[in-house]
C-alpha cells in the first residue's frame, strides 16, 4: 500500500510538472514580443540607431530582426513594421487594435494631446468625425472644392506675373497659395499675399519646418531623453514658442467668429464647430470646446499647408531635372485642358500622365518616412508576438513606397511605375504617401 501511496504521489507530481510546463510554454509562446537589438538602461538603443537618419537605420535592422521588430528610444519601447504586408495587416486588417495614437515626448509637449492629430480615444473619434463631415460640406473632397483652387490659382498666376520674368522663390508663393486655400475653408476667407499678420503666420511655419530638416539630431534626442532636455536650451525652446504665436493667431479668429456668426448660416470650419459647442452646452464632458476648436484648427491649417507646399516645390524640381516628363505633362494639359480655361477635376480622368507624374512625386518624395506614431489600445497578439497595451508602433512608409516589387528600380523617379502598358493609370494599393487606416487623415484629391 506505501508503495503503491508513493507511486501515485510520483505521478501526480510528474503530471503536476508536466502541466506547469505545458503552461509556461503556452504562456511563452503567448507573451512572445517582438525581437530586437538589446537596449542599454536609459539610454535605449541610442548606439544602434542614427538619429540623423533612422530610416536606414531602421531598415538594418530589419534585415537582421524580420519585418516587425522592437526597439527602444530612451526608455520608451517602439515595435517598429517594416513592409507592405506587416503594414496593411496591422492598420487595415487589425485596424481597430491599432487605432490609438502614438505620441512621442515632442508631438506631446507641441500639442498638448488635443486636436485631431496627437488625441486619442473616444476625443478623437469625436473630432475626427466631426471634423471630416464638416470638411466635406464645405467642399474638401469634392468637386465644389475647384471654385476655392481657381480662385487662388488665379492670384498666384497674377504674382508670378507681376515679377517680370525676374527670379524669385517659387517656394514662397507656393506655400502662401496653399495656405490660402486651407484659410478659406477653416477661417472662410484668404489673406491678401502682403497682409502682416498672414506673412508672420507662414513665417512661423516655415521656421518650424525648416527645423524639423536641419536639427533632425536633436529633435531626435528629445524624444530620447525628453525629460533632460526640457531643461536645456535648444531649438524645441524656438518650436513651442512658434507653436504658442500661431495658437494666438488661431484663437483671436475664433474670438471673432464668436461676435459675428450667425448660427443660421455657418461661414467656415469654425463656425461650424462653435455651432456644435452650442448644441453640447448642457454636456459636462463635452470635447467640443475652444481649446479643442483652437487645436484642431491648428492641426488642419499645419498638415494641409506643410504636405501640399511641400509636394508641389518637389513637383517643380522634378520637372526641372526630367524635362522630357515636363514636355509630356504640357502635351496632355494642352490637349485635355487648353490655354483658355482653368483645369478641374473632372480633367483628371481624361489625363493619366500627370496623374501618374503627381502619384509617382509623392511616392518618390517619401514625405512622412516614419509615418505618423500609432499604439496599440490593448494587449494585441500580432502574427506570433504579443504587444502590451499602448506600446507606440512606427508602421514604416519608406519601404512601401520603395518596395522593388511594386515599383521597379524604386530608386528611380519614374512615372510608368503608376502607367499600364497602354497608357491608362494604374492604381497601386502600396501607394501611401500619407499612411493607411483608421487614424490617417487625409483627402485624396
Amino acid at each position: 500500500m506505501e508503495l503503491l501511496g508513493m507511486t501515485t504521489i510520483f505521478l501526480l507530481i510528474c503530471i503536476s510538472c508536466l502541466l506547469l510546463i505545458t503552461t509556461w510554454r503556452n504562456i511563452s509562446q503567448n507573451m512572445k514580443q517582438p525581437p530586437g537589438p538589446i537596449a542599454l538602461p536609459l539610454a535605449g538603443n541610442i548606439f544602434q540607431l542614427n538619429p540623423r537618419n533612422l530610416p536606414e537605420s531602421l531598415k538594418k535592422l530589419s534585415e537582421k530582426y524580420g519585418p516587425v521588430f522592437t526597439i527602444h528610444l530612451g526608455p520608451r519601447k517602439i515595435v517598429v513594421l517594416y513592409g507592405y504586408d506587416v503594414v496593411k495587416e496591422a492598420l487595415i486588417d487589425q485596424a481597430d487594435d491599432f487605432s490609438g495614437r502614438g505620441n512621442l515626448p515632442l508631438l506631446e509637449r507641441l500639442f498638448k494631446g488635443t486636436g485631431i492629430v496627437t488625441s486619442n480615444g473616444e476625443t478623437w473619434k469625436q473630432l475626427r468625425r466631426f471634423a471630416l463631415t464638416t470638411l466635406r460640406d464645405f467642399g474638401v473632397g469634392k468637386r465644389s472644392i475647384d471654385e476655392r483652387i481657381q480662385e487662388e490659382a488665379h492670384f498666384l498666376v497674377e504674382r508670378i506675373r507681376n515679377t517680370h520674368a525676374k527670379p524669385f522663390n517659387p517656394g514662397r508663393f507656393l506655400i502662401h497659395a496653399v495656405s490660402n486655400i486651407i484659410c478659406s475653408v477653416v477661417f472662410g476667407d484668404r489673406f491678401d499675399y502682403k497682409n502682416k499678420e498672414f506673412l508672420t503666420l507662414i513665417c512661423l511655419l516655415e521656421e518650424n519646418s525648416q527645423m524639423c530638416f536641419s536639427i533632425i539630431l536633436f529633435l531626435q534626442l528629445y524624444n530620447f531623453f525628453p525629460t533632460l532636455m526640457e531643461f536645456l536650451p535648444g531649438p524645441h525652446k524656438k518650436m513651442v514658442k512658434n507653436i504658442e504665436e500661431i495658437d494666438k493667431f488661431i484663437l483671436e479668429i475664433i474670438v471673432q467668429h464668436q461676435k459675428t456668426r450667425d448660427p443660421t448660416c455657418p461661414r467656415d470650419f469654425i463656425d461650424a464647430f462653435l455651432n456644435k459647442m452650442d448644441q453640447e452646452k448642457g454636456n459636462g464632458h463635452s470635447e467640443f470646446t475652444v481649446e479643442t476648436l483652437s487645436r484642431t484648427t491648428l492641426d488642419l491649417f499645419l498638415a494641409g499647408t506643410a504636405t501640399t507646399s511641400v509636394t508641389l516645390r518637389y513637383g517643380l524640381l522634378a520637372v526641372q531635372k526630367y524635362p522630357e516628363i515636363q514636355e509630356k505633362v504640357q502635351k496632355e494639359i494642352d490637349r485635355v485642358i487648353g490655354r483658355d480655361r482653368s483645369p478641374c477635376m473632372a480633367d483628371r480622368s481624361q489625363m493619366p500622365y500627370t496623374d501618374a507624374v503627381i502619384h509617382e512625386i509623392q511616392r518618390f518624395l517619401d514625405f512622412n518616412p516614419l509615418n505618423v506614431p500609432h499604439s496599440v489600445i490593448k494587449d494585441t497578439k500580432f502574427r506570433n508576438y504579443f504587444i502590451p497595451k499602448d506600446t507606440v508602433i512606427f508602421p514604416m512608409l519608406t519601404p512601401i513606397l520603395h518596395d522593388s516589387k511594386e515599383f521597379p528600380n524604386p530608386e528611380e523617379f519614374d512615372p510608368g511605375h503608376f502607367l499600364n502598358a497602354n497608357g491608362t493609370f494604374k492604381k497601386s494599393h502600396f501607394f501611401m504617401p500619407f499612411s493607411a487606416g483608421k487614424i490617417s487623415f487625409h483627402f485624396r484629391f
